[in-house]
């Protein structure tokens, strides 16, 4: 039990961080350690403002995920993921698109919650629906141009297919990746665009992610306060 709960603490500090010019995306590495983004984004407080400590309710001395455990804390990030798309959607959609997130991200660098946060911000407006298309043209929950449906082997209209969708949501943040030498944050900026409207996409994604890393925090409160 206790192995659990600090892998569930360690897991809200996963790194990331993400832009797009507003149907796009990208996402962030499932590799071990306590995230400076995400210790700001639970803390309230806009990056430069402070130095960035851990909120009073995570133990400081957290700072890797046991390498055996990592398949496992994977599955713990379902229920804040799936609480957090229940607002936006059916409970049966919100089960399904979380799960979604999970066997999409497996076996790469990315986390379920790199995935979710994308979904939420390109189309948790519109009930994370399969049948959203922008004034762009970019179509399904994670919101795939055409030609970059193309590119990744699927005809634009099968973005409305959520897995095949989220399956080219992953291979092209990978392709930013690439493109950034392995700088997550660049990658997620290229992927989600450039200028003004990609920095206002960010914010939007921020808030999002945060509000999944307040869940999971919620859950572990929770945890610990039942088994006291």
């Amino acid at each position: 039990m206790r192995k659990n709960l600090i892998l569930l603490v360690a897991l809200l500090f996963l790194s990331t961080s993400c832009d797009q010019s507003h149907l796009q995306q990208a996402q962030v590495p499932v590799s071990p350690g306590i995230s400076q983004s995400d210790r700001v984004l639970l803390s309230g407080v806009e990056p430069g403002e402070r130095s960035g400590e851990l909120p009073a309710s995570i133990p400081a001395a957290l700072v890797e995920i046991p390498n055996d455990a990592i398949l496992d804390g994977r599955k713990k990030l379902l229920p804040a993921i799936y609480t957090t798309f229940a607002r936006r959607t059916t409970p049966a959609r919100a089960k399904w698109l979380a799960e979604i997130c999970y066997e999409k991200t497996e076996g790469t660098k990315f986390t379920p919650l790199d995935l979710a946060e994308i979904a939420l911000a390109e189309t948790g407006g519109h009930k994370l629906s399969s049948r959203a298309v922008s004034s762009r043209g970019a179509m399904g929950v994670w919101q795939l141009m055409p030609e970059r449906a193309l590119s990744h082997g699927y005809r634009p209209a099968e973005m409305r297919d959520d897995e095949k969708c989220a399956d080219a949501a992953v291979k092209e943040l990978k392709e930013k990746l690439s493109m950034a030498k392995g700088n997550l944050s660049r990658a997620k900026r290229l992927y989600c665009g450039t200028g003004p409207a990609a920095a206002a996409y960010d914010k939007v994604r921020k808030r999002f992610r945060a509000e999944i890393l307040r869940e999971m925090q919620r859950g572990l409160l929770l945890e610990v306060a039942s088994i006291r």
